[in-house]
């Protein structure tokens, strides 16, 4: 029988901390899902340990990595990676979200709970940027709710799963309407 995911009665439901090694059963039921890692730059978790590793190597030395949770439970992640150099006014958003929560407002929430934190956190921030697939249609539709703006699209941008894939950029400024 198929564990019944908790649906949140609302969007305020939903909570961003921090991802501890004590997550990593919860990490590991999104983080091994192919339907979860397909438009993203990782492939699916395939053991615990590597699971393990990624928490204590790349999460912990993050910047700015949370949990997204309901009922303080991890279903998804959230990130800011900061650029580097003279580019240190933009921030890169990124997301991933357990595919039985989606659909139901829960990652354009946690978007939004970003957008309003990350430039006072982070107060030489000046923009905040996502890059989604050209065919993360839902993805798109995402950032649209939560403020951000469509710039264009980026021909032939990044090599994705072995395949060279065009992507749209998105952008929302410290300086834009929070909604």
């Amino acid at each position: 029988m198929e564990e019944e995911s908790i649906i949140p009665s609302t969007v305020s439901d939903i909570s961003l901390r921090l991802l501890d090694i004590s997550d990593i059963d919860d990490f590991m039921a999104w983080a091994t899902d192919s339907k979860v890692a397909r438009f993203c730059k990782w492939e699916p978790y395939t053991s615990k340990e590597e699971g393990i590793n990624f928490i204590k190597d790349k999460v912990a030395a993050h910047p700015w990595f949370r949990a997204i949770c309901i009922d303080n439970k991890p279903i998804g992640s959230i990130s800011v990676t900061p650029n580097s150099g003279s580019s240190k006014c933009r921030g890169e958003l990124g997301y991933a979200l357990a595919w039985s929560y989606w659909g139901r407002g829960i990652a354009t929430q946690a978007v939004k709970m970003v957008a309003k934190s990350v430039f006072d956190e982070w107060p030489h921030l000046e923009r905040l940027e996502a890059l989604v697939d050209i065919e993360n249609v839902a993805s798109q539709r995402v950032l649209e709710k939560a403020g951000f703006k469509k710039e264009g699209v980026l021909r032939k941008y990044l090599i994705l799963k072995g395949r060279t894939r065009d992507f749209v950029m998105f952008s929302l400024l410290s300086t834009d309407p929070k909604t």
